[in-house]
């Protein structure tokens, strides 16, 4: 069978898999940039009582492998207080964290570094505080942030497959289930890499882009 064939023939079940992909995704992205965003503001508004937490909290997600996180939060948990949850949802609550805190890294980062010669300038030339902050900071803020920030969405994609070791029936899983059927390593796991490539080529070119449009060092504008 040919790539092409497995994909005609098993589509339905592909489809299954990539519904429930995106579905992950949804969770995981819009989770991740929201919240993530407003712990940045809230951590550099509140530096001690939110911005240290939020980067300790972030320095030990970085010494925990993934898989080691979402296992712990599936099996221990719930073996701990004695209940079953479903796996698509323990997959996107881990993943969420993780993204959270890696988005909030990234805002936190910008906020930090944004040079204070712009809002003095701004003051000096009389705009409001509400001008400043919609004409100077968030468009050069947003033009720091959205690169890393879009490559860090294709990881989280990337590291949604891991929902599969712990039984969501992702597009990863349903590929593996179809393989144990028939038996077509290459050809199955082709057509898995050929999707991941329509997906993620077109958000990573589009990111380097960006960054090669828009992103400068703002300190020497």
């Amino acid at each position: 069978m040919s790539v092409w064939d497995i994909l005609t023939t098993y589509y339905p079940a592909f489809l299954t898999g990539l519904r429930v992909t995106l579905q992950l995704c949804l969770v995981i992205w819009t989770g991740g940039l929201i919240l993530g965003s407003a712990l940045a503001l809230a951590g550099v508004k509140f530096p001690k009582g939110v911005g240290l937490p939020s980067r300790g909290f972030s320095f030990f997600l970085g010494g925990v492998p993934l898989i080691v996180f979402l296992f712990w939060l599936h099996y221990p948990v719930q073996a701990m207080f004695d209940v079953v949850i479903d796996p698509f949802y323990t997959a996107a609550f881990t993943l969420t964290i993780v993204n959270i805190f890696s988005v909030a890294d990234i805002v936190r980062g910008a906020l930090s570094d944004f040079p204070k010669q712009y809002l003095i300038a701004a003051k000096v030339t009389g705009l409001t505080r509400s001008q400043t902050i919609f004409k100077i900071q968030l468009p050069l803020i947003l033009r720091e942030v959205m690169p890393p920030l879009l490559l860090l969405q294709v990881a989280m994609l990337h590291t949604s497959l891991f929902a599969s070791l712990i039984s969501v029936e992702e597009i990863f899983r349903v590929a593996q289930r179809i393989n144990a059927q028939i038996y077509r390593p290459v050809e199955i796991y082709t057509a898995l890499g050929v999707f991941f490539l329509g997906v993620c080529l077109p958000i990573n070119g589009f990111a380097l882009w960006l960054k090669s449009r828009f992103v400068r060092n703002l300190s020497e504008q």
